[in-house]
């Protein structure tokens, strides 16, 4: 596990699935899921096997505050130049802060470090918070935004990412 403060007490911290650092966000993500789509809705948390979120090709990212997991999200390879945001969270006593902003930010900037060029992504068609939370980050929705979501089932979104590839003299050193 590795972290890097930030002003104003936060921490970023790249962790694994098996942090119990990281059980709020998978109870809090599971239950959110079974609200929504039924109760089938926990298996598309254990979806894909927890390298897949781990260096070199992934990360789980947690933003802690105090020391307590507030928000949070990962990445994994979609294809060699891609990556695929997935877990995107926000502790429900911390909503409304610009904070799961922050965490599809910082996995772009790591991502970015990593090699990849673009961010492909799916939300669920009853999730409007993801929806607008994607769309104000400049991510290019991949179906017909007039269309009844349920019509559509999972929501596709890329971004291609800008600034300094990996390995530039201009690019973050800062790896998380």
């Amino acid at each position: 596990m590795t972290s890097v403060a930030e002003p104003g007490g936060l921490t970023w911290v790249s962790t694994s699935v098996s942090d119990p650092l990281t059980q709020p966000m998978l109870r809090e993500l599971g239950h959110e899921y079974s609200t929504r789509y039924g109760k089938d809705a926990h298996s598309e948390l254990a979806r894909y096997p927890a390298e897949e979120f781990a260096p070199p090709h992934g990360v789980l990212l947690l933003l802690l505050e105090h020391g307590e997991p507030i928000s949070g999200g990962a990445f994994r390879r979609y294809d060699a130049t891609t990556a695929e945001l997935k877990r995107i969270w926000t502790h429900s006593a911390h909503r409304r802060r610009g904070l799961a902003k922050r965490v599809v930010a910082e996995l772009e900037r790591v991502a970015r470090t990593r090699g990849y060029r673009r961010v492909h992504l799916t939300t669920g068609p009853r999730q409007p918070e993801a929806r607008e939370l994607y769309l104000a980050a400049g991510y290019t929705p991949l179906f017909d935004t007039g269309a009844d979501p349920e019509t559509i089932g999972p929501l596709p979104f890329e971004k291609y990412l800008t600034g300094e590839p990996a390995g530039s003299p201009d690019s973050s050193e800062r790896e998380v």
